[in-house]
């Protein structure tokens, strides 16, 4: 256990949090926030300083039996036991109810929520102006960012590869409705104070973004220091290798946080909240279409058809609009699926069960 001791406000802990140790937290736990994740284990935060924990069995096995996504993850705040336990490592009772979360669907066949981060203020999508650059990439990110609850920061990094980051601001700014967008150089340390002024004392941000575009080397501008191991991307594509391995929150000594992620090379809705965020002016369009289950393929009086053959409506952006439909789509279909095998492999077990009990006792 560190001998430092953290301030709960310095960490984020406001009323949102406090109001929930009268209701819900037995008042003898002590409030704590997940710092990192190690297979199974936390790095959690709290006035006792630093220390690693666990959850305790019976929420292990509750959560278990859950989606992924109700397992905790960097960000969250949890009650642990004032006690240790045997080996020394506190014992997480109870998770606090979350302000934000930025979930994906994992990867994989199985469907399965994934936690990225939570209770964050701010979450900051990092796109570079290189090879890497894509604006249905923005688009899909921009998604999951405002049906996390958190406010979407769009940052536009190696400002120094591109003959014109106006041009592309311009551009992304037509997706990005609301949303603050930041040109910047973290290599150059150009721009890099508009992210800092953003993330002020008590506030968390996390940074989101495929591998390459510069998170880490933002992170060590930030901080002023290598806080982070950076690496080259591959000239032929602009692709990087993962640097960053795991998620990890960090405090800025004049106060303030942000949480450094690993590259994602798949970000995979499982819903379709934020969506019609991204894509509202296609959801307007289908507001006026004659048909309130228009396909919009060939049914007559379709406003979308027709504002894309007018060429008000950009036929790369239908296709990402349709594209992330069928995805949650497929999602559903495939944790329907993944529940009913789970719900007939569980009868199955409890008739097996049950005829052996009868031959027991016959």
């Amino acid at each position: 256990m560190s001998s430092d001791s953290y301030d709960l406000k310095d960490l984020g802990f406001d009323a949102f949090f406090s109001d929930q140790v009268d209701i819900t937290i037995r008042p003898e736990m002590i409030p704590a926030r997940i710092a990192s994740e190690h297979r199974g284990e936390y790095d959690v935060w709290s006035e006792r300083g630093e220390e690693r924990a666990k959850l305790a069995a019976p929420l292990f096995r509750k959560l278990h039996k859950k989606r992924k996504g109700e397992l905790p993850g960097v960000g969250d705040w949890v009650a642990i036991h004032p006690d240790l336990d045997v080996d020394g490592i506190a014992v997480i009772e109870q998770i606090f109810e979350r302000k934000t979360v930025f979930m994906r669907g994992a990867a994989g066949k199985e469907a399965r929520v994934q936690v990225v981060s939570a209770n964050v203020d701010y979450v900051i999508m990092v796109s570079s102006l290189d090879d890497n650059y894509n604006i249905r990439r923005i688009e899909r990110y921009l998604a999951r960012i405002w049906a996390s609850g958190a406010q979407p920061v769009m940052v536009l990094n190696k400002i120094d590869l591109c003959d014109d980051p106006q041009r592309v601001l311009d551009e992304v700014a037509t997706h990005c409705e609301g949303v603050p967008i930041l040109l910047i150089s973290a290599l150059n340390h150009t721009g890099v104070e508009q992210v800092r002024a953003l993330i002020e004392p008590g506030k968390t941000a996390v940074l989101v973004g495929s591998s390459g575009t510069g998170k880490s080397t933002l992170i060590n501008a930030l901080f002023g220091e290598c806080k982070m191991e950076t690496g080259e991307v591959r000239e032929k594509d602009s692709k990087g290798r993962h640097t960053t391995t795991r998620r990890q929150l960090l405090l800025f000594s004049d106060g303030g946080m942000i949480i450094d992620t690993p590259g994602m090379r798949e970000l995979q809705l499982f819903d379709d909240e934020g969506i019609d965020n991204v894509f509202a002016d296609i959801d307007a369009l289908t507001a006026q279409c004659k048909f309130a289950d228009c396909s919009h393929d060939s049914e007559p009086g379709c406003a979308v058809r027709e504002a894309l053959e007018s060429g008000e409506l950009d036929p790369g952006r239908f296709f990402s609009y349709q594209k992330m439909g069928r995805e949650v789509r497929d999602f559903e279909e495939r944790q329907d699926i993944y529940q009913r095998r789970k719900s007939e492999k569980a009868f199955g077990k409890m008739v097996k069960n049950a005829k052996k009990f009868k031959d027991q006792n016959d």
